[in-house]
């Protein structure tokens, strides 16, 4: 069996199993947005209908942005709440598919999906040879069952295309194809802020492979990566192409609207009030919810401080395990949120970007002597996930 049809192997039963909580999930999604209580839930008005129930469930908070901005394009008003502050690969590939589809409420769900699928598949590619088979399904079903992934299931985000392409541009260079890495990585710098951890983690893994490649080591030390810049050849340079996704969409600003930052303005604007400075980087935001917000919103922010808090302490088992790249990747795409966020919301979907953080608790649970817990870690996650879904579609705020 060659090493290409090994690291496929397994690819069907995944894909069937992604199918089925899908279909899962979309059942508890569309079931609490029928319930009455969803009438009643704050910012009811978030929700947009027009479609069954089945892709509407699916359509909450930023999805109303990313569907605008796919139907009508950008505008900005500075101090205001703007498009511009959703960068544009997710709701240009909804337009893309919007023009096949005919909708676009269902072209967002459908890039989702299809996204969040070949991430999983890229994922568990990624993980053959780096751990043993049972880490491998154990770390899988951990990404799968983490309790925000409904984000890779069918919300109308952008998270399930930029883990798609975080994990394709790092499959691309693993491969040698540092030109495709580079091209796919503009994606998701075009994607997302946090895409510059992509652009520090391929740099960083193209030297630690070429550190490797002089020592013949896989392990190998900050002065022996160091070294290997002296090796460095034009071909390798191309992993850089993965900024320009970011150079570009500040370009577009700077022409358009006079401003090449305008999503950072947009995004410390009233209502969403996620400025840099002391009282976000300090969460003064989530000390006051901590101490005088209401019990559910308290619940809502703790339980994306908790998984952060987890996926941080696994830094050191990423270096361990999968060496330079991989942990300045890690670190710079928890950083950026953790830092940036002033009350921890949204942090949980963004740990799942973190993807080797998975891969440790899979090694970790595979070395677990006791059965019982090998199960028992992936149930409860599995629980928490059909619970957060079922928020989700009552219309509240989860991340």
């Amino acid at each position: 069996m060659t090493t290409q049809s090994r690291a496929l192997r397994g690819v069907g039963p995944l894909v069937t199993a992604y199918a089925v909580v899908t279909v899962l999930l979309t059942t508890v999604v569309s079931w609490a947005q029928g319930l009455p209580l969803a009438a009643e839930i704050t910012n009811r008005s978030q929700i947009v209908t027009g479609d069954p129930i089945w892709i509407d469930a699916w359509v909450r908070w930023d999805s109303n942005w990313y569907g605008g901005i796919a139907e009508n394009g950008y505008f900005y008003h500075s101090g205001q709440q703007s498009p511009i502050a959703f960068f544009p690969s997710y709701p240009m590939a909804v337009r893309l598919v919007a023009g096949l589809v005919g909708d676009v409420q269902v072209a967002g769900v459908l890039v989702t999906v299809l996204c969040g699928a070949a991430s999983l598949v890229l994922f568990w590619r990624w993980l053959d040879g780096r751990v043993t088979s049972r880490a491998r399904r154990l770390a899988t079903a951990s990404l799968m069952a983490y309790p925000y992934a409904f984000f890779i299931y069918g919300a109308m985000y952008s998270d399930a295309l930029f883990l798609l392409c975080v994990l394709a541009a790092f499959t691309a260079l693993e491969a040698r194809h540092f030109a495709l890495a580079g091209l796919i990585g503009a994606v998701a710098t075009a994607g997302r802020p946090v895409g510059l951890a992509l652009v520090a983690g391929l740099v960083v893994r193209t030297l630690e492979m070429l550190a490797q490649s002089t020592s013949g080591r896989d392990k190998v030390s900050f002065r022996e990566l160091a070294r290997a810049l002296t090796t460095v050849r034009p071909r390798h340079t191309l992993v850089g192409l993965s900024v320009a996704g970011l150079l570009g969409w500040m370009a577009y600003l700077w022409f358009v609207f006079g401003n090449p930052v305008a999503f950072a303005d947009a995004q410390s604007s009233p209502g969403w009030d996620q400025g840099a400075g002391p009282r976000t980087w300090f969460k003064v935001g989530f000390g006051g919810q901590v101490l005088h917000g209401p019990w559910d919103t308290k619940a809502i922010l703790f339980a994306q401080f908790f998984v952060c808090l987890l996926a941080v302490l696994a830094i050191p088992q990423v270096f361990r395990r999968f060496g330079w790249g991989y942990l300045t990747y890690a670190v710079i795409v928890l950083g950026i949120p953790l830092v940036g966020s002033k009350d921890f919301l949204g942090c949980g979907r963004y740990v799942m970007m973190a993807f080797p953080v998975f891969a440790v608790l899979g090694a970790l649970l595979d070395q677990q002597p006791r059965r019982w817990i090998r199960v028992a870690v992936p149930a409860v996650s599995a629980l928490a996930l059909l619970v957060a879904t079922f928020f989700y579609g009552l219309g509240v705020l989860i991340s």
